[in-house]
């Protein structure tokens, strides 16, 4: 490919990466719908087979699993470059809405503001909505049902940083051997243009960062260490994408002090109302607690192992996929991430947001808005916001 072609293939992956990151609403599943449509169905970067492996590998690593399928496709379409602009494309739009939203309520005491507890029952509503998504696509059997129930109680019941990394290990180990006769007779190979040289270089940096940033920020007590950490080992040990990382977000930031539990609720009620992926609320947080410039780093630290994970494992997916035990595995953390999504539901999201009746009702109502009247979800939002004032002047 010479280079003016090659300048064209990177401003078509920026061009369609950005216009999506300005209309992907949605969630996770709808991020998924709109790449099949934009890449698959119109342009056929891919085929059909190909992007259900695609999404297959991003599934079975932590991170933001749509995010991954992006860079994923702007790499096989444009080498690592292409994977960069893809992800810029798809995230920045919503990076800056959440820095800007952040900044306008730094100086505010929202402690008591009648739309942050609105932000808060829509909450509710949208993590009740994936909850159902997954729990009928990932815990359909009796067994796939026990590992998932496993799962809620240890989380609920030891609520620490290794709790979730300890459940989703022992849910693999357990999927392997429940599982590992899955079959599929079908099969594609996916053309990747980075060499296995670089991918094991982006696995050991993996790797390497999540074990020696932890000591780092321990022993050099420096604030932007300490944010690059956290915010990248909650990128690194979350599977399931965007809801799924509230818990550890929350358990990093808000029993030390840095942000209260209004203003982080708040922030994650706002990242419902934009485009492109959840893991933007990094953005949101960082701002609140070191302006702009900590927004902008806790948006490298939790994307960064997204990036090394695609990287690392891309050009090996095609013999992986082949092993059963490894599919396996699979399954056993999928049912594990409803578990665990279904505790993140009860706290903190349930705890802090439902004290009355009239609270469970509007919940109820935004659910409904969301689930069978398939309203967007910035509408409900902004009807959350609303309600939320009217309701405490009740």
């Amino acid at each position: 490919m010479d280079q003016q072609s090659r300048l064209k293939t990177f401003m078509e992956i920026l061009f369609i990466s950005t216009r999506l990151g300005f209309t992907s609403f949605g969630g996770p599943v709808a991020h998924l719908g709109y790449f099949h449509e934009e890449y698959i169905r119109r342009r056929k970067w891919l085929d059909e087979k190909a992007y259900a492996d695609l999404v297959a590998l991003c599934q079975f690593l932590p991170g933001p699993a749509s995010s991954q399928v992006g860079i994923g496709i702007g790499i096989i379409r444009g080498g690592a470059l292409g994977g960069i602009l893809a992800f810029l494309g798809f995230t920045l739009p919503s990076v800056v809405a959440l820095i800007i939203f952040a900044l306008l309520l730094q100086g505010l005491d929202i402690a008591d503001a009648g739309w942050i507890h609105g932000l808060k029952i829509v909450a509710v509503a949208v993590v009740a909505q994936a909850i159902l998504g997954m729990a009928k696509k990932l815990t359909p059997d009796l067994q796939r049902k026990t590992i998932a129930l496993l799962a809620l109680t240890s989380t609920l019941l030891w609520q620490t940083t290794f709790t979730q990394v300890g459940v989703i290990l022992a849910a693999a180990l357990v999927g392997l051997f429940l599982f590992q006769n899955q079959s599929d007779s079908q099969d594609s190979n996916i053309h990747v243009p980075i060499s296995r040289k670089f991918a094991y270089i982006c696995l050991a940096l993996f790797f390497g960062l999540l074990i020696v940033l932890p000591f780092l920020s321990e022993w050099i007590s420096v604030q932007w260490l300490v944010m690059f950490d956290s915010f990248y080992r909650s990128g690194a040990l979350v599977f399931g994408g965007g809801h799924v990382v509230l818990p550890l977000l929350e358990r990093e930031f808000v029993p030390t002090g840095l942000l209260s539990e209004e203003a982080f609720l708040a922030g994650y009620g706002a990242a419902q109302a934009v485009p492109g992926p959840l893991f933007t609320f990094a953005a949101y947080l960082g701002t609140i607690i070191n302006g702009w410039q900590g927004g902008l780093l806790a948006v490298v630290a939790i994307f960064l192992p997204a990036f090394l994970l695609i990287f690392g494992t891309l050009p090996f997916w095609g013999t992986l996929r082949r092993n059963p035990k490894i599919k396996g595995a699979l399954i056993g953390v999928n049912a594990a991430v409803v578990g665990i999504l279904i505790a993140a539901f009860y706290h903190p999201i349930w705890t802090s947001s439902i004290f009355e009746p009239v609270d469970f009702a509007f919940a109820a109502i935004l659910f409904s808005m969301l689930v069978y009247w398939k309203l967007p979800p910035w509408v409900v939002v902004v009807v959350g916001a609303i309600g939320g004032s009217i309701l405490t002047r009740i």
